[in-house]
């Protein structure tokens, strides 16, 4: 699918039997706009360069940075690089959050959404279709941040094993975050508005664990909303498998947040898609 005409464009002249116009089945349409999605997004190589970079240069300045955190007591006993290395998955996340959501609302400005609304082509399969670039960045990255950890020296407590339910986590979570993008994009149809939402989401990685553990936090208004925040838990989650081993609480909480934020912004935004639709 190289071009959004491609869902409706019926060649001049032609001969339409009515039997032949039976619509394509749930998956074909899925594949047909992940396709697209996927080749915009590997073209569009800064969605794939910058997400990439960013988490990792945080992580080297932190790494290095607040090593002097091991020093206080209760404090993991590992490396602060250990220690620091959940976070950029999640960071990772929000940037597929924004891509995702800017490529759905370029689609809605340049009238694609129009056109799509004359087509078969159901509102699910275009929302999942649409996420299907998000996806393949979320895969890559994730894949990235655990070599470039393993390369730096840290040790993956839970093993082999361990590194791939993380990579699983992490790329559950992404799209956790690409629904968020894409139910920010139907509401408000404009890429400007997802922007203005990213530095609202990447306060969200501060105000939790991310750089101290939550019974470490000496103030009680910050622990007390890390404690709150739902993106603590889905760090704890990564984390746990990296510097503790296999955690089962950490892993259900960490699984349970990232299941709960797929369905939530997933439903919303497939609510949003109708809405769209309709009025388009």
């Amino acid at each position: 699918m190289s071009s959004s005409g491609d869902l409706t464009r019926i060649p001049a002249g032609a001969i339409v039997d009515a039997e032949s116009l039976t619509p394509p089945g749930l998956l074909e349409q899925v594949g047909a706009v992940a396709r697209r999605s996927i080749k915009r997004t590997i073209r569009q190589r800064a969605l794939l360069v910058f997400p990439l970079l960013f988490p990792l240069i945080l992580f080297a300045i932190n790494g290095s940075a607040l090593g002097a955190a091991r020093k206080i007591r209760g404090f993991p006993d590992v490396s602060y690089r250990d220690f620091a290395l959940a976070v950029p998955f999640i960071q990772g996340a929000l940037f597929v959050a924004v891509s995702a959501g800017t490529d759905l609302a370029r689609d809605i400005e340049s009238g694609f959404f129009n056109r799509l609304a004359l087509t078969p082509l159901r509102g699910g399969a275009l929302l999942a279709g649409q996420l299907g670039g998000s996806v393949v960045v979320a895969c890559i990255q994730s894949l990235l941040y655990l070599l470039v950890g393993i390369a730096s020296g840290v040790p993956i407590a839970s093993g082999v094993g361990g590194a791939l339910v993380l990579l699983a986590l992490s790329i559950l979570i992404a799209f956790g975050f690409a629904g968020l993008g894409a139910l920010l994009a139907l509401r408000f149809g404009t890429g400007e508005a997802v922007q203005g939402f990213f530095p609202l989401l990447f306060v969200t990685v501060f105000l939790s664990s991310s750089s101290l553990p939550r019974n470490l936090i000496k103030a009680h208004w910050f622990r007390e909303v890390a404690t709150y925040n739902p993106v603590s838990y889905l760090i704890e989650g990564i984390r746990s498998l990296i510097i503790k081993g296999w955690d089962g609480q950490a892993l259900a909480l960490g699984f349970g947040f990232a299941l709960l934020l797929c369905v939530l912004t997933l439903g919303l935004a497939s609510g949003a898609m109708k809405n769209r639709l309709v009025r388009t």
